[in-house]
């Protein structure tokens, strides 16, 4: 089962809460996680890890805080949770080295790296903004359940 880490997670949310703001100011560490009721050390890490990465931006001062870095269109799903989580993997020999005792006879390593990428392009394509939208993606619903059921973007 592919699953994000809690910090990928946290990152997610931070981004969203940071994209949505229709003020423009800049939002604290301790106000976000205030929000959404994540731990404050937690969400500091998280926050400095998508600043190296330059998905945020951190202002000192009285109204010091965190915004996004660049519009919320240019950025990714995939650019978040790479910042916080490294690379993308599917398996322990998603990296070409062949530390594995099966890299050699592997059958399955080289499918395995194609759906890889797949996953890597569809969480490439979702920018921060498709995640803020309210509108429901097609390709995330199913129509045979009632409009309530959905899942949103």
């Amino acid at each position: 089962m592919l699953r994000l880490s809690k910090k990928a997670d946290y990152a997610l949310i931070a981004m969203k809460h940071l994209a949505i703001r229709h003020d423009a100011l800049s939002a604290s560490a301790r106000e976000i996680a205030e929000q959404y009721d994540i731990p404050i050390e937690l969400m500091a890490k998280v926050l400095q890890r998508l600043a190296r990465r330059g998905l945020v931006t951190s202002h000192q001062g009285t109204r010091g805080g965190y915004r996004l870095g660049r519009p919320a269109s240019v950025i990714s799903v995939a650019d978040i949770i790479q910042a916080i989580d490294g690379p993308l993997t599917v398996t322990a020999c998603s990296t070409e080295d062949d530390n594995c005792d099966q890299y050699a006879k592997c059958s399955v390593r080289d499918p395995l790296w194609r759906i890889r990428e797949r996953i890597l392009s569809a969480l490439a394509t979702c920018s921060l903004q498709e995640v803020c939208s309210e509108v429901p993606d097609p390709a995330l619903t199913d129509v045979s359940v009632p409009m309530a059921f959905t899942r949103k973007s």
